[in-house]
């Protein structure tokens, strides 16, 4: 019964923020609701859980209301030196150079002050909101495929490090760097080759949207108070999506893994990567299990941090997302199932 229950669970998060427009603008709460029903079902409530689930979320709204407030009293001078840049450069020139530099400093700075750090360029850039979202999506896939190079830029990487930290692989700060480079360099390059693609399709400058009314000081709050509960409902859900991967992750082949891990689209990468990653595996079968991990991570709004961050921003609902960030991240994961069955 707890298996269909989480089966069930799995279905709604996925198709109802796609299908009822109400559920796609208040995903926080849905996804603390999900999460709290996915604990119940699999009976894992404890004290210490919900202690997790309290404190993890601390450090991210942290980050994020400290930006938050440092670009509200800065946006000014910040958007204006930004638009002397996309003057210079040309739009599509600094997309690519975004989405490329982004991705990989995000594995230095960290995933969730790249994403705020690329909310405020690409709201700078007065964009039409197509387009606005559609690059903020190609960074976020940046952002989630770079952060993975170092144990700095996200959890995910934190814990396939830790382990990985014994026999037989060692594994120390450079070791997913070591690994997974010649699959996340390509990513972010083709990343940056879609963004510009869209830039040079998307609207002109007479089509740009409205400019957005200056945001008020009481929003940068409530923002982070919405990814507080973002978060906290992930750790719900996670967890209590938990036994079932611990069930079926070990008995399947790394390749049939690499589609399984699509799930981390509306799953927290860095629990599937606890529960999946453990020292008996050879080297391509990590790579495929991460691999997939990342990419299917850039496909929805629940996916990773930066896109929550993002979205919440820039208010892109989960629909706008899904319709370009689904088959974006399916030609990524055809692409990159490709490249590991010929280097196998």
């Amino acid at each position: 019964m707890a298996t269909i229950g989480i089966l069930v669970i799995g279905v709604l998060v996925l198709v109802l923020p796609l299908l009822v427009k109400r559920v796609g603008e208040q995903l926080e709460i849905f996804l603390f609701v999900m999460g709290a029903a996915a604990v119940t079902v699999t009976s894992q409530w404890s004290l210490p859980l919900l202690l997790q689930a309290i404190e993890e979320p601390w450090k991210i709204t942290i980050a994020v209301l400290a930006a938050g407030l440092l670009f509200h009293f800065l946006r000014g001078s910040l958007h204006k030196g930004i638009e002397r840049l996309r003057v210079f450069t040309g739009a599509p020139v600094m997309a690519v150079v975004l989405v490329v530099v982004i991705g990989l400093l995000s594995s230095v700075i960290t995933a969730i002050i790249a994403a705020l750090i690329l909310v405020e360029i690409v709201r700078s850039m007065h964009l039409s909101r197509k387009v606005e979202t559609r690059l903020i999506i190609m960074a976020c896939f940046s952002i989630g495929l770079g952060a993975a190079l170092t144990p700095v830029g996200e959890p995910l990487a934190t814990i396939a490090i830790a382990k990985l930290s014994g026999e037989p692989y060692h594994a120390g700060f450079w070791f997913l760097l070591g690994h997974l480079w010649m699959y996340v360099v390509p990513g972010i390059a083709a990343c940056a080759v879609i963004a510009a693609f869209v830039m040079r399709t998307g609207s002109g400058e007479g089509d740009q949207d409205e400019p957005e009314a200056p945001e008020r000081l009481a929003e940068v709050f409530i923002r982070a108070g919405k990814v507080y509960l973002f978060v906290f409902g992930l750790v719900l859900l996670g967890t209590g999506f938990t036994p079932i991967i611990d069930r079926f992750a070990g008995s399947i082949s790394h390749l049939a893994l690499f589609w399984v891990n699509i799930v981390s689209a509306i799953l927290d990468n860095a629990t599937l990567t606890a529960a999946e990653i453990v020292p008996a595996m050879e080297m391509h079968q990590v790579v495929a299990a991460l691999m997939g991990l990342l990419i299917a991570g850039g496909m929805l709004v629940p996916g990773n941090i930066p896109n929550i961050i993002a979205a919440g921003r820039l208010k892109i609902d989960a629909r706008a997302w899904a319709a370009f960030g689904l088959p974006v991240g399916m030609a990524l994961m055809i692409a990159c199932f490709a490249v590991l069955l010929l280097s196998r």
